[in-house]
């Protein structure tokens, strides 16, 4: 058997394959280090963008409390709302910065200070709104105990209609339908009548909606409901004389009404805080808390001010942030006039400075001293020592300068006034006023006329205030511009004041009064004035459908048929009176 040959030279030599694997093993070693050196460059990479992220992150932040700060003095109304939003963005942006690094956010965030400040009064709003919930309770305030202190844990619970409804029945003396029904169950509905339940106008109110009262005689009612256990007689015993101490005008009564209303205040003022992208603050600053505020430091309509009640009312004001907002509450306190509108220049003075030719300081003088009478120093000392003594000074400087009275008379009373306050050193005596030109006096007696009416003074004020101007000047102007003064009133002032011209303080009549009613009734029928005939009309028509012998109807159309009778016929028969 022949043997194989040897085919070496068919495949690879061992010298070829020792070299192969060299140049493998240096390629292999050379991509090994281009590996390090990637990963190297990889880590100084990622360092980098870790160190911009990081940087981009708190750049970002302090760019946004930049803003915030900005904004924050900007007066507009959604300063809130904005101050948010950028808050949020930026929170945002550093959430989606920490997640491409690290996941999470280690750095912390720069918070404006107006947030600082809005959390702070958050938490001390709430404190006050506990107080004043402990403060209900201890007073043994008609209100569900468990329905007060639920408050403290939800405070939007306030706004909903069970509450609303509880707050409603407090201030009135009722006690809601549904709580009777819970506490004592139906038979004790006996010794309560019905508010709600109208025949004609509301029928068939939902039950929950039904408000109630205590029977007027509900002692001895009650000792005639015998089918009530004594348990359910004491509780309903306690609640109506809950019910009574807080109606009466005593401390307690007081105190609960006080803690009654720094609780709404306080509540109204939270939601709004916690709502300040959907709440308008026209609404919250001018139109609810200026009323709480009223009643609060007021207590009573014809009671002197005090500054106890004035103090926790300015506690009350603290509470708003923004300066302009706590303005825009005492601005739109005291519409009314009489002591609320002195509690509202006072509340203005006590908060900040004003100039002696300040408009602000004008107006409260003109509130202090009427048009038609001089008042006595005592009661306008009383008023100013509520302020501090610079003040007191810088308004006793306005009565030495004021145009309400004759220049004699202003510095008669600013001294008085002074000395009544142990002021001294008034500065210089004010320079004699000038002389007025007739027609800035006559706009000047016509404007105080304006005041009278726009103040709501007594009709009889009005007339003696227009009869005083025509005796000290009567002509056809002055009789015209009485007409106009009289004709942007109310059509029923208009009637009241036509009625009391023609008499004098003593009862006499005035000689004046003929020609003046005269003019008024030509005025009255014509047609270029219909729309004040229509408006005077319609009053009459209203007093007569009312009362057909009103005696601001009778004594109307009897002064004008003194005057001329074909006008007082005309007149009679569109408000629908047959014989005059």
């Amino acid at each position: 058997m022949s043997q194989t040959p040897n085919r070496s030279d068919d495949g690879l030599s061992l010298e070829a394959l020792q070299q192969e694997c060299r140049e493998l093993a240096a390629r292999v070693s050379q991509l090994e280090n281009e590996r390090l050196a990637l990963e190297e460059e990889n880590k100084s990479l990622r360092s980098l963008l870790e160190r911009a992220i990081e940087h981009r992150q708190k750049s970002h932040a302090e760019l946004v409390t930049l803003l915030t700060s900005l904004v924050a003095k900007l007066p507009i109304n959604d300063v809130g709302a904005m101050v948010s939003r950028l808050v949020e963005h930026n929170t945002q942006a550093a959430e989606i910065s920490a997640s491409l690094v690290k996941g999470k956010i280690e750095a912390p965030l720069l918070q404006p200070s107006i947030l600082k400040t809005l959390e702070k009064t958050k938490q001390d709003l709430k404190a006050a709104m506990k107080a004043a919930i402990e403060e209900l309770i201890r007073l043994e305030a008609p209100f569900e105990a468990g329905l007060l202190e639920s408050l403290e844990q939800q405070p939007e619970l306030f706004f909903t209609p069970p509450v609303v409804r509880a707050a409603r029945c407090y201030i009135k003396g009722q006690v809601p339908r549904e709580r009777l029904v819970r506490e004592f169950g139906e038979e004790a509905l006996v010794l309560f009548k019905d508010l709600t339940t109208d025949v004609k106008y509301n029928p068939r109110p939902k039950p929950e909606e039904i408000v109630m009262a205590f029977v007027e005689d509900f002692e001895a009612a009650l000792a005639q409901t015998p089918h009530l256990v004594p348990e359910k007689q004491a509780a309903l015993r306690d609640l109506y004389r809950k019910v009574q101490k807080s109606r009466a005008d005593t401390d307690q009564g007081r105190a609960q009404r006080n803690a009654f209303l720094r609780l709404s205040f306080v509540m109204e003022l939270l939601h709004y805080y916690e709502n300040q992208a959907t709440e308008s603050p026209d609404v919250i600053f001018a139109q609810r808390l200026p009323p709480l505020i009223e009643q609060f430091a007021l207590a009573g309509e014809n009671d002197p001010l005090d500054e106890r009640l004035i103090q926790e009312a300015e506690k009350l004001l603290a509470f708003i942030i923004r300066p302009e907002h706590r303005f825009a509450v005492i601005n739109n306190t005291g519409k009314s006039g009489g002591a609320a509108r002195t509690l509202r220049f006072v509340l203005a003075f006590r908060a900040a400075e004003f100039s002696v030719a300040d408009p602000v300081t004008t107006e409260f003088i003109k509130h202090l001293i009427r048009a038609d009478s001089v008042p006595r120093p005592e009661a306008i000392a009383s008023i100013l020592r509520l302020l501090p003594p610079a003040r007191q000074r810088i308004l006793v400087q306005a009565i030495l300068s004021t145009d309400r009275l004759r220049r004699d008379d202003a510095v008669a009373l600013g001294q008085a006034v002074a000395q009544e306050l142990g002021l001294k050193d008034l500065g210089p005596a004010p320079a004699e006023k000038p002389t007025l030109t007739p027609e800035q006096e006559r706009q000047l007696a016509w404007e105080r006329v304006k005041e009278l009416i726009a103040g709501r003074a007594p009709p009889a004020d009005i007339a003696a205030a227009i009869r005083q101007r025509l005796h000290e000047k009567f002509d056809a102007e002055e009789v015209k511009q009485s007409w106009l003064i009289l004709t942007d009133s109310d059509a029923h002032v208009f009637i009241r004041i036509f009625c009391l011209l023609p008499y004098l303080p003593d009862g006499t009549n005035d000689p004046l009064a003929r020609p003046v009613l005269e003019s008024y009734v030509q005025r009255l029928l014509h047609e270029k004035y219909a729309d004040v005939r229509t408006r005077v009309v319609t009053a009459l028509r209203n007093m007569f459908r009312v009362k057909p012998d009103s005696p601001a109807l009778v004594n109307f159309l009897n002064l004008v048929k003194w005057v001329d009778s074909r006008a007082a016929g005309q007149l009679a028969e569109e408000v629908g009176i047959k014989n005059v």
